[in-house]
């Protein structure tokens, strides 16, 4: 069951989904050849303690730290390390942030240095699919809708779509109904109501959409190992579009 949130819960996860936009832009200015992912960890999980938030993302499942920190091939799930970002390098920062039991998940792929113009579409192509996705939802639209609407944007360029790995809905726990893919039949699905607070994110590989998971058990990287792109909002539904709460 897809549940509807009142408005003082939506209130609780738009606090912790502000503490999320704030990391991911802070981020914006730190990430540059050199910086190891581990620290960026480090920054967001200051930012997320300081203004009164837990890090959701450590011990969920026993993973390690407060991000998903995915670099290159890696799609989805990359555990920080110590290993220096190079020129040329894409990051996928992935992070959830819980403010008295209620969750804001967000997630933002970053350019480190100067990247090749092929990667500088895929990153285009992906976060303009998310977007396209979001402007779907509204009161009474299937959720098939959203998920062809994010599907058909990234067609035209032969990227791989991850389809063993969804969105989802979010509030007291961090992974919710529905499960939302990234490519889908319009009119299908559940139909949407005012309320309902959702995770929008499309997961993209420049190449195959064959995947591992690698020796750490939870990062997730392209057979291929060509460059991938994820990004993600929390929205709520409207009854005339939707108020994105993963935003400045």
């Amino acid at each position: 069951m897809i549940e509807i949130k009142s408005e003082r819960e939506i209130q609780l996860i738009k606090e912790a989904s502000h503490i999320v936009a704030l990391c991911l832009e802070t981020l914006k200015s730190q990430v540059k050849p050199g910086i190891t992912t581990m620290e960026l960890n480090d920054i967001c999980e200051k930012i997320i303690l300081e203004n009164g938030c837990l890090p959701a993302c450590k011990g969920y499942e026993g993973f390690p730290s407060a991000v998903c920190a995915s670099v290159n091939e890696v799609v989805i799930h990359g555990f920080p390390s110590n290993k220096r970002l190079k020129n040329g390098d894409v990051v996928s920062i992935d992070l959830v942030a819980s403010y008295k039991g209620y969750h804001g998940d967000s997630a933002y792929t970053y350019k480190v240095g100067e990247v090749s113009k092929d990667v500088e579409k895929l990153l285009e192509v992906t976060e303009g699919a998310l977007y396209a996705g979001i402007s779907k939802v509204r009161e009474g639209v299937h959720l098939g809708d959203v998920e062809s609407a994010i599907g058909e944007y990234i067609k035209p360029y032969g990227y791989g779509i991850l389809e063993q790995y969804t969105g989802h809905g979010i509030g007291r726990e961090m992974h919710e109904e529905p499960a939302i893919f990234n490519f889908g039949t319009p009119g299908s699905g559940p139909v949407l109501k005012e309320g309902m607070v959702l995770c929008i994110e499309p997961m993209v590989c420049m190449g195959t959409n064959r995947v591992r998971i690698l020796k750490d058990g939870w990062s997730v990287s392209a057979l291929d190992k060509k460059p991938t792109a994820h990004f993600e909002h929390t929205v709520v539904v409207r009854k005339d579009g939707c108020d994105i709460l993963t935003k400045l």
